[in-house]
């Protein structure tokens, strides 16, 4: 068995990829999720070359038994969770007038459906962890459209305003029990999904670095079990909430 172990969602690029890799470096157990197969390989090869424990789990997320998929596969392998990273995530665009509803359900459910699905199925395991070492560890990607509403994100904005609520609801139910959560609530990181930002001008050299990100995330793992730092906001320099 694993001495530590840990779940990412949404791993194979971007910020997730980047918090699975500084958990190696942590000497975690990873299982990795995400919904496309071929990009997630290539991401668990890239871990396991680094010389990480991997366990690749292709899901679709906004589905239930996706995610009961990730965690009984989690559970099998490893037998215990000490970190759970819910950065898995879905961003559509669209004035308020021309939402279509199968896209708005989509990042209901990916966004935040499947984080309090998480935390349901995920919930033994994390408070075993806590009970044995009072450092189990939640990290939700909420985002700075979370914070500020944001114009053509309505929905995604709306998404992520729910995970910081959700993450504070969680802090006061589970923080008795060795389980703290944190909600990263950044501004535009460079990634893929932040690719219509950098069409419209923002040079992927002006976005936060998804190793920005992951270093902040390694911070949390080392504060003392009374430390709770239950958001972290990460603006670009020259703008401000």
């Amino acid at each position: 068995m694993a001495q530590r172990a840990a779940i990412v969602t949404g791993a194979s690029s971007g910020i997730g990829l980047a918090i699975a890799r500084m958990l190696g470096e942590e000497g975690y157990a990873l299982t990795v999720a995400a919904r496309r197969p071929e990009k997630l390989d290539g991401a668990a090869q890239e871990l396991r070359d680094a010389g990480c424990e991997v366990e690749a789990v292709p899901a679709m997320l906004a589905e239930e038994d996706g995610v009961k998929a990730v965690v009984a596969a989690h559970r099998d392998r490893y037998g215990r969770l000490d970190v759970l990273v819910n950065n898995a995530g879905v961003g559509i665009g669209a004035p308020v007038a021309e939402i279509q509803t199968k896209r708005l359900d989509m990042q209901l459910d990916v966004n935040l459906r499947a984080i309090v699905l998480f935390y349901r199925e995920c919930a033994d395991l994390l408070r075993a962890a806590g009970a044995e070492h009072k450092r189990a560890l939640v990290v939700n990607t909420s985002s700075i459209s979370g914070k500020r509403g944001q114009p053509w994100l309505s929905v995604y904005s709306a998404t992520k305003a729910a995970v910081v609520g959700f993450t504070e609801a969680m802090n006061k139910e589970l923080g008795a029990d060795g389980i703290r959560s944190c909600a990263l609530c950044p501004a535009f990181v460079d990634t893929p999904m932040t690719d219509f930002a950098k069409a419209g001008g923002v040079a992927p050299e002006q976005m936060i670095r998804p190793e920005d990100i992951a270093e902040a995330v390694r911070m949390l793992l080392r504060l003392s079990p009374v430390c709770l730092v239950p958001e972290m906001i990460f603006e670009r320099v020259g703008e401000s909430l």
